[in-house]
This record gives structure tokens, C-alpha cells and sequence, in this order.
């Protein structure tokens, strides 16, 4: 129990679902501020007064979720670790000690380095295309829906397409 708990956490749990919920939540929270900003002129407003708007309003977003996201799955992978104990202790599977063993068994800590460079390119790949997907919205109120809607798919299939490629290129 604990051997499959540790390996599921570190290398698909903590990483690729916790940020698939994110750019769920996130992303649609992106692309529609950005969108709304857009619909109601004023990153329009932002260029006539000289201000770079993408500069000013996108590159915040990313190296926000860049630098908060590993911390997030860091505290995913204690929290599902926590969680594990929790449910042995109380509901009499097996005791602490076995459970232990498992977490310990052939650990390899390069697993939990993957999990965080894995969070990296997730967190770059929501805030960038949901501020994309914002920014360049035309139209009203249902365009923002839309781009909103369109944001958090394309940011969910990219996370799955990034994370074969990326299990692949980080597990050899």
C-alpha cells in the first residue's frame, strides 16, 4: 500500500491531476479577466498610454503560477502521504510501520524532481494559453465564455500530451 501510494503521488497524482484541476479553475479565471479587459477596452485603454499591456498583464500571471505551482505539488505529495497514514491509522488497514516500509522501498528521489519540472511546464501551459485564449478574445460577453470554455480544454489536453512526453523524456 505504501509503495503504490508514494509512486502514484509523486509521478501522476501530484503533478499532472492537481494541475488539470488548476487549469480548470485557474485558467478559466485567466482567460476570462483577460478576456473581460479586452471586451470592455481596457487593455485598449493600457496601449494608448504607451504601456506594453501583454508585458503588463501576462507576464505576472506566469511567473506567478511558475513559482507557486511546484510549491503546490510539494505540498500535494506530503498532504497524499498524510492522507495515506490517516487512512491506515483509522480505518485499521495496516499499521504505521508496514506502511512506512512501503514509502521507503526502493525510493527513488528523483521521481519527486520529476514531479516538480513536470509542474514547471504545467503551470507555463496554463497561464500561457489561458492568457492567450484572454487576450485575444473578440466579440461580447459570450466570446469571453468561449475563450474561457476553449482556454481550459486546450490547457487540459496540452497538460496530457506534455505529461507522455515529458514521463517519457524524464524516466528514460
Amino acid at each position: 500500500v505504501g509503495y503504490v501510494t508514494r509512486e502514484i503521488m509523486l509521478l501522476e497524482f501530484s503533478s499532472s491531476i492537481m494541475c488539470l484541476i488548476l487549469a480548470g479553475k485557474v485558467g478559466s479565471n485567466i482567460a476570462s479577466e483577460l478576456g473581460t479587459m479586452r471586451v470592455t477596452q481596457q487593455i485598449d485603454a493600457l496601449e494608448i498610454m504607451g504601456v506594453n499591456s501583454a508585458n503588463y498583464l501576462i507576464l505576472p500571471k506566469i511567473s506567478a503560477m511558475v513559482s507557486v505551482i511546484p510549491i503546490l505539488v510539494t505540498f500535494s505529495i506530503f498532504a497524499g502521504i498524510i492522507g495515506a497514514f490517516c487512512t491506515c491509522w483509522f480505518a485499521g488497514v495496516m499499521n504505521a510501520v508496514d506502511l512506512e516500509y512501503g514509502l521507503q522501498y526502493m525510493f527513488i528521489e528523483w521521481f519527486i524532481w520529476a514531479g516538480v519540472i513536470k509542474s514547471l511546464f504545467f503551470a507555463f501551459i496554463i497561464a500561457s494559453v489561458s492568457a492567450f485564449f484572454g487576450y485575444t478574445v473578440d466579440g461580447g460577453s459570450t466570446a469571453v465564455g468561449k475563450a474561457s470554455t476553449d482556454a481550459v480544454v486546450c490547457s487540459s489536453v496540452l497538460i496530457l500530451f506534455a505529461d507522455l512526453v515529458l514521463t517519457k523524456l524524464l524516466m528514460g
